[in-house]
Order: structure tokens, then sequence, then C-alpha cells
């Protein structure tokens, strides 16, 4: 089978985090999008073939619920004294500013044979599949850890268990204006040992 490699070069340097903020709200990402991305993190490289990445989708009124879920949780979890309105509001309504919202899971193997990190990575691979299948079609895909990522008490909402993970969500929509990406060189990355 051939591909061609230029184009996926291109592709992967494409690719743009760009916060729900700038999305552009009078679009909306069509579900068969969604359910392509999702379909080539399913693909991704995997220790053991567990399949660790598990998936949540907010759209229309579930962003609603995500929102008002995380900024509830906040609200329960924060001592008065350190509670702040802005915080809330936010975890309330950035959600809305999204076409879709995917919550990232990374689902334990039982036997715990493979080493956690490794499942974490695997998740990592499946996300990127997701993020370039995304900017393929001129869509970003905005990973974020904020929210109730790191919260116990969150896990349960979005189905994982306690030996799991919350990794995060992506948030989905066409973006006002794709904006230049910069690196530094890799040469300062990189040891070659020959």
């Amino acid at each position: 089978m051939q591909f061609n490699a230029s184009e996926l070069s291109r592709l992967i340097r494409h690719r743009r985090s760009i916060p729900p903020e700038q999305f552009d709200p009078t679009k909306k990402v069509d579900d068969s999008l969604i359910e392509e991305m999702l379909e080539n993190g399913n693909w991704a490289p995997n220790h053991g073939l567990t399949e660790p990445w598990r998936f949540v989708v907010f759209s229309g009124n579930g962003l609603n619920q995500l929102g008002l879920f995380q900024a509830d949780l906040y609200r329960k979890l924060t001592p008065i004294a350190d509670f702040k309105q802005p915080k809330y509001d936010k975890l309330l309504q950035r959600p809305l500013l999204a076409s879709h919202v995917i919550a990232v899971g990374m689902k334990r193997q039982k036997s715990g044979k493979i080493p956690e990190v490794e499942e974490i990575e695997a998740t990592a691979c499946a996300v990127q599949n997701m993020l370039l299948t995304a900017a393929a079609h001129n869509v970003s895909g905005y990973w974020t850890t904020g929210g109730v990522t790191y919260d116990e008490e969150a896990k349960t909402f979005f189905g994982l268990e306690s030996a799991d993970k919350l990794l995060g969500f992506l948030y989905i929509g066409f973006p006002l204006k794709w904006t230049e990406g910069k690196r530094h060189p890799i040469q300062e990355k990189v040891k070659w040992v020959r």
C-alpha cells in the first residue's frame, strides 16, 4: 500500500491547538467527523493490545450537562474561602464554546501487567490520531487538562473506576483563524549515536 509521505508530513505540521474561545460559534462539526476521529483513535499503537482509551462525547445539550457537572463539582470540593466565581463561571460556560467536547479516559488493565504509564501513552497516541484527523478537515482539537480532570470524584461521571485515569478534554470546533505554528529546530533536541 502506498501513501503520500509528504502530505502526511504537511498534515502533522498543520495541526494546531486552538482554544475554544477562538472557535466560530456559528459552525458545528458534523457527528460523522467525530466518529471518524474516534475510529482513527482506536487504531493507536498499544502494548498488549489492551486498547485502554475511553471517550465520552458531549454535544448539544450534553455540553450544558458537562458544564454543570464541572461547575457543581468545583463548588462541592472547594472551601468557601477559596471559591472563585470566575472559575465557576468558566467551568460552566466553556464547554458551550465548542461544537463537541470529548472526555479522554484511560481504562486500566485489570491484571496490571502492562505498566500504567504505557496505558497513558497509548491513550495519548489515540488522541494524536484524533487530532490529526480533525486537522485534516481544518477542525481544531484542543486538548486541555483543566476543569475536573484530576479530581478523583469526577471519574464515575465519565464511566471510569478508581484505577482508571481521566486525562482531559478535547474541545472540537472550527477556528475563526488557523494560527501559524512554531517549533525550535529539531537539532536542539536530538543526539545521534552512530
